[in-house]
């Protein structure tokens, strides 16, 4: 028995000497300690670099000041709008951006100094939606182990503020459209991470209580029942933050500014006159939107470069949507100078394009330009540090992240020099909210665009009607969805 547990005892101690030196194989040992201690002498250039590093901001030290000093705001080609738009502190950029699209021709259509559309509105049907199709995949997912890849993407996504094109197209089909005064901002609108933060903890309690359901026994339709009772309470909790979205309202509009300098025959005050106002009538979100925006959104396409994929194919984003029944994100792979000449096809045809990239590289908000190596760190630090976009896919360091428009472009010499940007951070931000996008970070940092299908060539098209080949909800190219600002 004793020569058992001798042997026993042995065995155990051989496993745990092999699995100590698995685990410290590569690790931070006092050696290479000291080998990296050795390695290194701070000389008079790197001191004064850690002089000026440790008083001063790093992008300040590292911004490129001949890119700078060399844009001059000039574009051959803009597309005319009246005002900028402010998402606030809210993910809804991909939301504003489509919105943003669709202004120009309202504003021109009607001779109007400024309009804007409810972000809120289409905000709380996006928020029931996304609570119906979370609700829904646990249902679905109810026997799904909790280590699953998916179903903890699920539960991390939930009713996040990111979204893509088609979550635009599908909540508009739907619920149409309403003006900004028929549903206005409000603080939880505009400053969207408590609501989201409670609506979460909304959401997964009732959750919770569902797979406490199935496991008495519960089915899909019992389930199914249950969750209308949850909607139902989700439907009151966006009412509070959001305001409840109307189902008809009146609307008019003044084309044109009164004339101040316009004076009665003794010149002393100004005439009275009558106000250019339409009469005033009512609409429902759809009706509105189908007099003064009617624009085919299925006419519609978008187009994606992804360098670690084949140019040439029709890809699906897996779980990429924000309503039970609709498609998922689909789009054909190109390479970066065909997308940049359907670009240049939409600007010059006067229409704006809803475009995705990754913000947070190379670009200044003081200054609205988007550069590649706009910040030169690597003159800063000494060290090279190339990275291509297809590696920065592979490595999870680049995807579409943020949305705006384009609506401008300065051709030079029959090629894009740099493109006029939208976006929706305020006046603020940028010059007066525009960017200057240059033409080395559009194949750098752009991903996405979505173009009328009149300037896509036939042979992209084509592409399209194949069936997509899907790609998981955590591909690279999918994980700037949830936090889509």
């Amino acid at each position: 028995m004793r020569h058992l547990m001798a042997i026993a005892a042995t065995i155990v101690f051989i496993a745990m000497a092999k699995t100590t030196t698995a685990e410290t194989t590569g690790a931070l040992d006092q050696k290479l300690l000291s080998k990296l201690r050795s390695g290194y002498q701070m000389n008079e250039a790197d001191r004064a670099r850690f002089n000026a590093i440790s008083n001063t901001s790093i992008d300040q030290l590292s911004l490129n000041r001949e890119i700078v000093q060399g844009e001059d705001g000039h574009f051959s080609h803009k597309i005319a709008t009246k005002g900028i738009t402010d998402q606030k502190a809210s993910g809804r950029c991909w939301m504003f951006a489509g919105f943003n699209v669709m202004r120009p021709r309202i504003i021109h259509e009607l001779g109007l100094d400024s309009f804007e559309f409810s972000t809120a509105y289409l905000q709380f049907w996006d928020k029931l939606e996304k609570s119906n199709l979370y609700l829904e995949a646990v249902i679905e997912m109810r026997e799904t182990d909790p280590l699953d890849r998916e179903w903890q993407l699920v539960n991390e996504w939930m009713v996040g503020d990111g979204g893509w094109w088609n979550y635009v197209t599908g909540l508009i089909e739907k619920y149409g459209v309403v003006p900004a005064g028929a549903m206005p901002e409000t603080h939880s609108s505009n400053n969207t991470r408590t609501m989201n933060k409670v609506l979460e903890r909304l959401l997964r309690s009732r959750a919770a209580e569902l797979l406490e359901s199935h496991s008495k026994g519960s089915g899909p339709t019992q389930l199914r029942k249950q969750k209308e009772n949850i909607l139902a309470e989700t439907y009151r909790f966006l009412c509070l933050n959001l305001g409840e979205p109307p189902t008809d309202f009146d609307w008019r509009f003044e084309a044109k500014k009164k004339d101040k300098k316009n004076l009665d025959e003794n010149e002393s005050t100004p005439k009275v006159e009558q106000n250019n106002l339409t009469a005033l009538r009512r609409y429902t979100p759809q009706s509105f939107y189908k007099e003064f925006v009617g624009v085919d959104l299925s006419k519609f396409v978008c187009l994606y470069h992804d360098a670690s994929q084949p140019t040439g194919k029709h890809f699906q984003f897996h779980r990429a949507r924000n309503i039970v029944g609709k498609d998922e994100m689909n789009f054909v792979n190109i390479g970066i100078d065909q997308m940049k000449k359907i670009a240049v096809k939409s600007v010059l045809a006067n229409e704006p394009m809803w475009f995705a990239v990754n913000m947070g590289v190379d670009q200044s908000r003081e200054h609205g330009i988007m550069e590649h190596e706009l910040f030169d760190y690597e003159s800063l630090f000494d060290i090279e540090m190339p990275l291509s976009k297809a590696d920065r896919s592979r490595l999870y360091a680049g995807a579409s992240n943020h949305a705006m428009v384009l609506r401008g472009v300065d051709i030079v010499e029959g090629k894009p020099r740099k493109w006029l940007v939208e976006n929706s951070w305020g006046k603020d931000k940028g010059k007066q909210g525009t960017w200057t996008l240059y033409d080395r970070w559009f194949e750098e940092h752009v991903y996405t665009i979505i173009v009328n299908r009149s300037h896509v060539p036939k042979s992209v098209l084509k592409v399209f009607t194949e069936k997509p080949e899907k790609l998981p909800a955590w591909y690279p190219g999918a994980m700037g969805l949830p936090g889509l600002f």
